[in-house]
């Protein structure tokens, strides 16, 4: 039995260079600890009798049983964070989004070896992940929280400045930002969004290739439109963008008209695209126009930039702990002072919906 306070993984994968990788991604985290690896569920299942990990890492497509499989006799036997990490992108990204709404945390690309930037960013992404669902609240059981290392901030991508937003504007518009967890989060508050909803930007931390995917299917499920953002796209009321993976999404102002940028740039606050950008930028040119929202996550991307919307006259919210997966980027908005209101879940949109109109 293992006695480490380390994040124990269980790297399941029927390719054995991956498994090699991986393995050796995770265990450069001082806070990571690989207890084992498989080459397919059923050997999993045997490592899982003796020693039960905090995380799994899961792909997708594997002999002899599916992840998908797999993921659905966990979470109805015995629940445990899973990370699904696959190569699968365009229609394929579909299977990994239907394991997040089976029950995954979280979803990472396989690193690919290559340029020394490309890996390292690869590597932050993956520790940063499996350690977030390492806190997810999959029960009501207490959940762990854990510490990220200092980043770079939104000066990376948008330095500070005076606000540039109009005082008065015959539209609001609501800027979203969520991690861990968040891709049902989004579901649930975009679901209940009404035809005429404002004009809504979203950054959810998620691999590219996955995030027009994403998009699709919550554009099926919701009254709204749902689409990717395009650059220099308008933001019109009944629709959200969702910012482009590994893509930096900003909100700019043309007279009274609202549009988005979509920028390239180094990871801020260890994302790409990050939440603090799209706020820092919300302030700056919406300002008192603005609604935020804040939801489950990790770390603290978007606390900063939140607290610079506050100080432009935005109003701000914040997603409860009971109803986050994992609780980190919403509280560490709330201990900057930086929300106005904290909600559960289910009464975000229609707050939202009252701010607006």
């Amino acid at each position: 039995m293992r006695t480490s306070k380390k994040v124990g993984v269980l790297i399941v994968d029927d390719s054995a260079s991956v498994r090699q990788v991986l393995k050796e991604i995770l265990e450069s985290d001082p806070e990571i600890e690989v207890m084992g690896v498989a080459s397919d569920p059923y050997i999993a299942v045997e490592r899982i009798k003796h020693e039960i990990p905090d995380v799994i890492t899961l792909d997708i497509e594997m002999p002899r049983m599916d992840g998908l499989t797999f993921l659905d006799k966990i979470m109805s036997q015995h629940p445990i964070p899973v990370v699904i990490c696959s190569t699968l992108a365009g229609a394929g990204s579909d299977s990994c989004l239907a394991a997040l709404e089976k029950g995954a945390v979280e979803i990472i690309t396989k690193p690919k070896l290559g340029a020394r930037e490309f890996f390292e960013e690869s590597r932050v992404r993956i520790c940063d992940v499996v350690k977030a669902a390492a806190g997810a609240r999959l029960t009501k059981n207490p959940t762990r929280r854990l510490e990220v290392a200092p980043k770079l901030t939104a000066d990376a991508v948008l330095p500070k400045g005076p606000t540039n937003a109009l005082i008065q504007t015959t539209e609001k518009v609501v800027v979203v930002g969520a991690s861990t967890g968040g891709t049902e989060a989004l579901r649930e508050l975009l679901e209940a969004m009404p035809l005429d909803a404002p004009g809504i930007v979203i950054v959810q931390h998620m691999p590219e290739k996955f995030t027009a995917q994403f998009a699709e299917r919550l554009d099926k499920r919701c009254r709204i439109t749902v689409k990717e953002a395009e650059d220099h796209e308008s933001v019109i009321r009944g629709q959200a963008l969702i910012a482009p993976g590994n893509r930096h999404l900003l909100l700019k102002r043309s007279g009274a008209r609202y549009f988005v940028e979509i920028k390239d740039g180094p990871l801020v606050s260890r994302h790409r695209p990050s939440v603090d950008v799209l706020f820092r930028s919300a302030a700056r040119y919406g300002g008192r126009n603005v609604v935020g929202v804040i939801m489950t996550g990790m770390g603290d991307d978007g606390a900063k930039g939140m607290l610079e919307m506050k100080q432009a006259g935005a109003y701000n919210i914040a997603q409860d702990e009971a109803s986050c997966v994992v609780f980190g980027m919403p509280a560490e908005a709330v201990k900057l002072g930086a929300v106005d209101r904290t909600l559960p879940l289910g009464a975000i949109s229609s707050e939202v919906v009252r701010l607006c109109h």
